[in-house]
């Protein structure tokens, strides 16, 4: 008995000694960033991140159904309803690439491709194409023209060639709900 006794004890010590939680690592530091007003005609947007190729897209805003733009020296209607998108891309790659705003399209309800309207990029005075380097973020807007009655469903988001992928011809769909 007075061995089964000192087992038990010598059981009980080891397994006190063991840990059956994992030891937690620190989070990551973050920056502090501060948060924005939403613009009056905008819906601020709550999606994961998504990747295309070394490029991360992150939507932040849509403005739907908008009838006209106004620029610094012009007013430009809409053919259809203009929309909106508030995008941030983030370079994760070793190398910068070649970023490229007119190449994302916008994917209608009906299933069409929409391609972003250039004038409209011009006259609210938004980036073309710019050298996106390793880390860095850039917000801006994407502006498209759709027809009255089509709805937006997602961004097809194509990020710049990277040293493996030179041409970059597949998009990252990411559905705008």
């Amino acid at each position: 008995m007075r061995k089964r006794l000192t087992l038990a004890a010598s059981l009980l010590v080891l397994l006190a000694g063991c840990s059956t939680e994992q030891e937690q690592l620190p989070a990551k530091p973050v920056y502090d960033l501060p948060a924005r007003e939403v613009r009056p005609d905008e819906t601020a947007l709550h999606l994961p991140p998504a990747l295309n190729g070394e490029t991360e897209f992150s939507l932040i805003g849509l403005a739907a159904g908008l009838p006209s733009l106004t620029g610094s020296h012009a007013e430009f209607e809409a053919k259809g309803q203009f929309v909106r998108l508030r995008l941030v891309v983030t370079g994760k790659g070793l190398s910068g690439i070649l970023f490229d705003t007119r190449r994302q399209q916008l994917i209608t309800d009906s299933g069409a491709v929409i391609a972003v309207d250039n004038q409209a990029m011009t006259i609210k005075r938004q980036p073309d194409k710019f050298e996106l380097g390793r880390g860095v973020r850039v917000e801006f807007d994407l502006y498209f023209d759709l027809p009255k009655e089509a709805k937006p469903v997602l961004l097809r988001a194509f990020g710049g060639p990277t040293l493996t992928d030179m041409k970059n011809l597949t998009g990252t769909d990411i559905k705008l709900a």
